[in-house]
């Protein structure tokens, strides 16, 4: 694995944002976050543009259609799964365009797809069971992922000419953890899924994508107290969290933060609110979690700029344009704080 490629005071975003034009989503990402760029969804576009759709579009041998209650397995390629590889089509020529106009190769290019957890979580088998209920099928699920996960990559990789790191989205692990999702009738729930079985299954994707891309992985997870501690014993070398999940935090989950972060993580920091808040916020506003943070946990401030990476607290889909642009400039701001911080801080 390669030394990480994204600059120090390097600032990038979750994935989500709003709107559906995928040309002015990708020159927003090119302009505003331009040694960290990342290949923008728009799920307002509706079917096969959600996380879920997207994911399965990149799916080798394996299918979706959507039904009432979501995206199931199905016997073959439809309309909705066509149209989802369709979209990631026309959002990977927007990418290129943008940085053709840019005229300058990024230092490293991200890109997003949902984890296996979440995968198996959010979509059904024929009979309307989750698939992570079938260890088979979850393993199948897996395979095929990784499977285009390659091809994705080395098709982002020859549009963009720069290296490319992968994201695991899991904002269902804590839900699958805990046995809180419900069973196809409603009145119960499946079965939590062991810690370690958890693990194993993570490693096994985490490890597959850094051999892909021959760079770290992220593992973004913007549930509220995030299993920071598992994801990274399952091998993610930098992890994704919104920095409000820290509000009222026990003793127990700093100490967790701080021990991941002291073992050598990246801590993509979710910093700028994802809807415009009732008041203006300052750069200063924003960076005062970061800042508290590392000095709460007995690091030098140093660490933001060798460790960290601030980011919007989750994706953007639900701000306005106005705000997006101002949260990805925040964002930006904030990374260049990091490395030299405004004199009182």
């Amino acid at each position: 694995m390669s030394e990480r490629v994204w600059p120090s005071g390097a600032a990038t975003a979750i994935g989500s944002m709003p709107g559906t034009d995928p040309v002015e989503a990708a020159a927003v990402v090119f302009g505003e976050l331009p040694d960290f760029p990342h290949l923008p969804e728009l799920p307002a576009r509706g079917v096969g543009a959600d996380m879920l759709g997207r994911t399965a579009a990149l799916l080798v041998d394996l299918a979706v259609e959507v039904v009432p209650s979501g995206y199931r397995v199905a016997a073959r390629p439809g309309h909705e799964h066509r149209r989802a590889v369709d979209l990631l089509r026309w959002d990977l020529d927007a990418v290129q365009e943008a940085k053709e106009k840019a005229g300058v190769t990024p230092p490293v290019f991200k890109v997003q797809v949902a984890g296996p957890w979440t995968l198996g979580a959010g979509i059904e088998l024929p009979r309307g069971h989750r698939v992570l209920t079938d260890r088979g099928a979850l393993r199948d699920f897996t395979s095929s992922l990784l499977d285009g996960l390659a091809e994705h990559v080395a098709e982002v990789r020859s549009r963009t000419g720069a290296p490319v790191v992968v994201q695991f989205d899991e904002p269902s692990l804590p839900t699958v953890l805990a046995g809180g999702l419900s069973t196809p009738s409603g009145y119960g729930n499946v079965a939590a899924v062991p810690e370690p079985e958890a693990r194993d299954l993570l490693a096994t994707v985490i490890e597959g994508a850094r051999t892909i891309t021959g760079q770290r992985v992220i593992v973004h997870c913007c549930a509220p107290k995030p299993p920071l501690g598992l994801l990274r014993e399952a091998g993610a070398d930098a992890l994704a969290f919104d920095l409000r999940a820290l509000d009222g935090s026990s003793a127990a989950f700093l100490d967790e933060i701080g021990e991941v972060w002291d073992g050598g993580a990246t801590l993509f920091m979710g910093a700028i609110p994802t809807t415009a808040p009732s008041a203006p916020l300052s750069l200063k506003d924003v960076g005062e979690a970061p800042f508290r943070l590392a000095s709460r946990l007995g690091f030098n401030h140093s660490v933001l700029a060798e460790r960290a990476v601030p980011t919007p607290a989750c994706g953007l889909a639900g701000a306005t344009p106005d705000w997006m642009r101002r949260a990805l400039a925040l964002s930006r701001d904030l990374g260049k704080a990091f490395v030299e911080p405004p004199e009182g801080w």
